[in-house]
């Protein structure tokens, strides 16, 4: 077995559609799950060959309580875990039910709706859609917020060694972990703080991306607590999202990891502060309202699931 891994190391695209589906009650999984893996593996396969030039791809992930509703393989990959709420003195990275997730992706939004019409087609009969959101690429890979969103993300070979397990769980090299989190921001109260402010909030440049040094970097700034250390890095491809006129703007974070270990830690450290109530400070602006851990399987293992 090749154990070619899903898409889960391209950087971003323009557009971008994420789903969550949860199944329902007393309805027979099987036969719908073995044609939902054959579709993402066909969908990918076409998008090669259609799309050479817009870079359309879907990857999909499986949650720890779908795979035990399935009766997948056992043992489960190792880190494979239904994921618990991270409480903090004020702020929580709230857990939120989830059984498969869809990350679409492509630089013609056409695609994106399209294969999200094809996986909807599929699983309605059996399965309720909980989250669909369409993200967008925004000014040189900025969050909303208005600052460069990813700067730490690994780079050349290290994506692949920080994004897709290898010999550390044998049974599902190939494979990644993918950990994902609605955040809502207040935009007007983010709006009403002086860029200087801002910025030591991000502990970076707004105009340039430049690191504030140690000196000068607040303990509680966003750079000083999300970054876990280089030897532990973890692949995002966040997307802004909202609707303007109702406030509601945000980001969806999502994370591939070969360790899930490497995200708790990074989560604690925001949600719980280093030292404990010295949080991330943009959690008083960006407000979690999901979070769910899944486990995106290999290309090989996919094919295997459809039978």
């Amino acid at each position: 077995m090749n154990n070619q891994a899903q898409n889960v190391i391209d950087s971003p695209s323009n557009n971008t559609v994420f789903m969550v589906w949860n199944f329902q009650e007393n309805k027979e999984l099987k036969p719908v799950f073995e044609r939902i893996c054959a579709l993402v593996v066909n969908l990918n396969n076409s998008a090669q060959v259609r799309s050479t030039g817009i870079k359309a791809s879907i990857v999909m992930g499986i949650s720890y309580h779908a795979w035990k509703k399935l009766a997948l393989q056992e043992p489960l990959p190792k880190e494979l875990v239904p994921f618990e709420p991270i409480v903090g003195q004020k702020h929580v990275a709230v857990a939120t039910p989830g059984d498969l997730h869809f990350h679409i992706r492509a630089e013609e939004q056409s695609y994106c709706i399209d294969m999200a019409a094809e996986i909807s087609d599929v699983l309605a009969a059996v399965a309720d859609c909980k989250e669909e959101i369409h993200g967008f690429r925004y000014w040189d890979g900025r969050s909303i917020l208005g600052f460069v969103d990813g700067t730490e993300n690994p780079t050349g070979e290290d994506r692949a060694f920080f994004g897709i397990i290898g010999d550390e769980d044998q049974a599902y090299q190939g494979g990644s972990y993918l950990f994902v989190q609605k955040y809502i921001h207040d935009m007007n109260s983010w709006r009403a703080l002086p860029v200087s402010e801002q910025e030591k909030v991000i502990g970076r440049s707004k105009t340039n991306d430049i690191e504030m040094s140690d000196d000068v970097k607040p303990a509680n700034s966003h750079s000083a607590l999300a970054n876990v250390g280089d030897d532990l890095k973890i692949v995002r491809d966040n997307m802004p999202f909202g609707n303007i006129a109702n406030n509601q703007m945000g980001t969806y974070f999502i994370a591939y990891a070969s360790r899930f270990s490497t995200v708790i830690q990074m989560l604690k450290r925001m949600f719980i502060g280093e030292p404990d109530g010295n949080y991330d400070r943009i959690l008083d602006f960006s407000a979690a309202q999901s979070g769910t851990l899944y486990f995106c399987p290999s290309i090989d293992m996919l094919k295997d699931f459809a039978g």
